[in-house]
């Protein structure tokens, strides 16, 4: 009963966060208010911090930062409204821009991470896949040790990636986006509050997402112990 307890608590610590963020995004988004849209204040923010040169770009992807190509990536969600979310979003990757500009060590490393990541992965799903081939080929009952390596690189890597992600984005957003909103008088003071909960509501999504790579390692043990 407890495991089970357990189990529901966490499902419950992965999905919640995302339909939170969801509702506050959503529940902002409504209201235009902003001079210009997410790209205009982007663009602006930019220029006020020194580094004018780094692009703004429309995605159909996820909002973001790009620490490769030196990008800030726009959702024509956020980047064509005026919406406090807009802002929010558009001043929160102005936020990861500023860091990568100032050398900000956690976000080089969870750069450096990612790269390396994708490749671990890829190796891990190797040799899952490989596994049985290498133990019926050489007779050498191996395979649960192989299984074990290449799970916790496929599964492990994820959840290394979002507990290094968490604190760079808590950074981008109340020690550089929150700072330049309320300093240059993009939003007025009633919405700082909300303005910090579509913040928290964003950053904990990376909370959902190691949650639920714990999970998987955790699913992948039990199935391993079997």
């Amino acid at each position: 009963m407890p495991i089970l307890f357990f189990i529901v608590l966490l499902i419950a610590g992965i999905y919640a966060p995302s339909l939170w963020a969801q509702y506050i995004l959503n529940r902002y988004n409504q209201d235009e208010y902003f001079s210009g849209n997410g790209y205009d204040l982007a663009r602006l923010l930019l220029t006020e911090a020194g580094i004018g040169h780094v692009p703004v770009e429309k995605t159909p992807m996820g909002d973001h930062y790009d620490p490769v190509d030196k990008v800030v990536r726009l959702n024509p969600r956020y980047c064509d409204r005026k919406s406090l979310s807009a802002v929010v979003i558009a001043a929160h990757e102005v936020g990861h821009a500023i860091q990568d500009a100032q050398g900000y060590a956690p976000l080089s490393f969870r750069t450096r991470l990612v790269l390396f990541a994708q490749s671990v992965e890829k190796i891990g799903v190797g040799i899952i896949m490989a596994a049985p081939l290498v133990t019926a080929l050489t007779r050498i009952p191996a395979s649960g040790v192989l299984l074990f390596l290449g799970g916790m690189a496929a599964m492990g890597m994820p959840l290394m990636v979002h507990l290094i992600t968490l604190p760079v984005e808590l950074d981008a957003s109340f020690n550089r986006a929150i700072p330049f909103l309320t300093k240059g008088k993009f939003i007025p003071p009633e919405d700082l509050g909300p303005s910090k909960k579509i913040l928290t509501a964003c950053a904990l999504t990376y909370v959902a997402g190691a949650l639920a790579g714990l999970l998987n390692v955790w699913r992948w043990i039990r199935v391993l112990r079997r």
